[in-house]
């Protein structure tokens, strides 16, 4: 696959709409955030949100455990803290808005992770959150659990000291089928060195037929048919947003 066939389909909505809805999300919570506002972006990796908060006091923090084969823009951007994300090193409610974007799957504390986050808030100030309800296995060995459900975000959340929750799925079932249908075409590819030479060879025929309806029929299909799922049960993840609460005088 060319580079530029790669780099359109990574920008696709219906091939890549797992990234590029949520990219859109996140740029639309930035237009509304404040000019000068002090923003960290945790567990920020190759800074891919940088340029949306260009209008704020925008801050970066990681662990930087990765590979550089492992993030999405091959590398780090450049970080202000590094530190493990349930001990930054800042004083509590520090910034206005923290930006925490598929994150919480890869560190064996996500509890503490919260509050952490709701920590480094200002009373007042807004979280913005995205993580997986679930996922193959990526960045290893730092993934540790399968993903999260609204009522998870409900709980911790409330129980870290934050309100006005919002919870919205990234997209129904039949998206979330139409990624696994492209995955399965990626991952049985008869050009795949994990497939032995014999098996290549039979299943390239079958392979063939079911490219197009596997690789172009059925993502085409379960987009639209997901305007007709109520119920988004098999939903790739959930983009939240949340506010520390302020305090309350008698």
């Amino acid at each position: 696959m060319s580079n530029g066939l790669r780099a359109w389909l990574a920008q696709s909505e219906l091939f890549a709409y797992n990234v590029v809805r949520r990219d859109r999300w996140i740029a639309h919570q930035a237009s509304l955030v404040p000019s000068g506002t002090r923003v960290l972006d945790v567990g920020a990796g190759s800074c891919p949100y940088r340029a949306l908060f260009a209008h704020c006091d925008y801050r970066t923090q990681d662990l930087a455990p990765l590979r550089n084969d492992q993030l999405r823009h091959g590398g780090y951007g450049a970080l202000d803290f590094v530190s493990d994300v349930t001990a930054i090193p800042v004083p509590d409610g520090s910034f206005g808005v923290v930006l925490c974007t598929e994150v919480l799957e890869h560190h064996p504390e996500p509890i503490r992770v919260v509050y952490e986050l709701a920590r480094i808030l200002q009373p007042g100030g807004t979280l913005i959150l995205t993580a997986p309800l679930g996922s193959g296995i990526h960045q290893e060995p730092y993934h540790y659990y399968g993903g999260y459900t609204p009522w998870w975000y409900e709980r911790f959340l409330k129980t870290a000291g934050l309100e006005e929750i919002s919870i919205e799925p990234n997209e129904g079932s039949f998206r979330f089928f139409a990624q696994e249908s492209l995955r399965f075409i990626q991952a049985t590819s008869p050009l795949s060195a994990s497939l032995p030479v014999g098996v290549r060879l039979l299943w390239l025929p079958m392979w063939i037929m079911l490219f197009p309806v596997l690789g172009l029929i059925v993502p085409v299909f379960c987009k639209w048919l997901d305007r007709f799922d109520r119920e988004r049960r098999f939903t790739v993840g959930y983009h939240v947003t949340a506010r520390r609460a302020s305090p309350h005088y008698s």
